[in-house]
C-alpha cells in the first residue's frame, strides 16, 4: 500500500511534512514520537477526518478502519456499542469474550472506566477487516493484563493480513508487537525501518535521542 506524501499547516506553521511511503499487509507498523511529532495528525489525515494541505489521500476504495485516542462511548450497554460495528452478533460475542467484557457486556457503557471503555472499542472497531487499520493509543488506560491480551489480539489480527498502524508512546510495546517503526520528530519522518533494528541500533540522532530518553539504549 503506498501512503502519500502529506503536509500539513496549522497557523502558517508546518506541523506534517512526510513523503511517501509503503506499507505491506499483513504488516504491524508503530509510529513513534514525542508530542507534538505529528503522529496523530498524520493518523488523522489517513483516516479522512481532515485534509492534507497538499489535497493527497489514500484512494477511495481503501477500507480504512481508525480508532483515535479518546474512544467514544454511545449512550447504550457495551453489547449494542459493539455490535455497531457491523451487527453479526456472533462476532461480537466473540469479541467481548476475547477481551474479557462478558460481565460487562449489559452494563452502560458510559459507567465504564478509561480501560474497559478502551477494550470495549478495539473490539467494536475489530469486528470489520479493513485495508489499513489505524489504533491511536488504544491500550493507554488499561492495566497490564489487559494491555497483554490486547497486543496478542492485535498480533493476531496481523498475522491473519491485517496492516496496522499503531501509535503509541510505548517504545516496550513497538519493540514487543511492531514490525517496523515509524519515527517521526517536527513532523518529519525521520526514520523507518524494521522493529529491531529502528529501536536498537537507529541511524538517525533524532531517533536516538528519543530512545535514550526512554532508556532503551545507552
Amino acid at each position: 500500500m503506498k501512503i502519500p506524501a502529506l503536509q500539513k499547516q496549522y497557523d502558517g506553521r508546518m506541523v506534517l511534512d512526510t513523503p511517501e511511503l509503503t506499507m505491506e499487509k499483513g504488516k504491524l507498523y508503530a509510529l513513534l514520537g514525542a508530542n507534538g511529532s505529528g503522529k496523530s495528525t498524520f493518523a488523522r489525515i489517513l483516516a479522512g477526518i481532515i485534509p492534507s494541505d497538499n489535497h493527497r489521500r489514500l484512494p477511495e476504495n481503501c477500507r480504512v478502519g481508525y480508532l483515535p485516542q479518546k474512544g467514544y462511548a454511545f449512550r447504550t450497554t457495551v453489547l449494542k456499542n459493539i455490535l455497531l460495528g457491523n451487527g453479526d452478533e456472533k462476532k461480537a460475542q466473540e469479541l467481548i469474550r476475547d477481551f474479557s467484557l462478558e460481565d460487562l457486556k449489559r452494563q452502560q457503557a458510559r459507567s465504564l472506566s478509561g480501560g474497559e471503555i478502551q477494550r470495549m472499542c478495539l473490539a467494536r472497531i475489530l469486528m470489520k477487516t479493513y485495508d489499513l487499520l489505524i489504533l491511536d493509543e488504544p491500550t493507554s488506560a488499561m492495566d497490564r493484563k489487559s494491555i497483554l491480551r490486547s497486543e496478542e489480539i492485535l498480533g493476531e489480527r496481523r498475522d491473519g493480513g491485517d496492516t496496522i498502524l499503531l501509535i503509541t508512546h510505548s517504545v516496550q510495546q513497538a519493540s514487543r508487537l511492531a514490525d517496523e517503526v515509524i519515527f517521526l520528530d517536527g513532523g518529519k519522518l525521520i526514520e523507518q525501518g524494521a522493529a529491531g533494528e529502528v529501536l536498537h541500533a537507529p541511524k538517525m540522532p533524532e531517533t536516538r535521542e528519543f530512545l535514550e530518553f526512554f532508556g532503551v539504549i545507552r
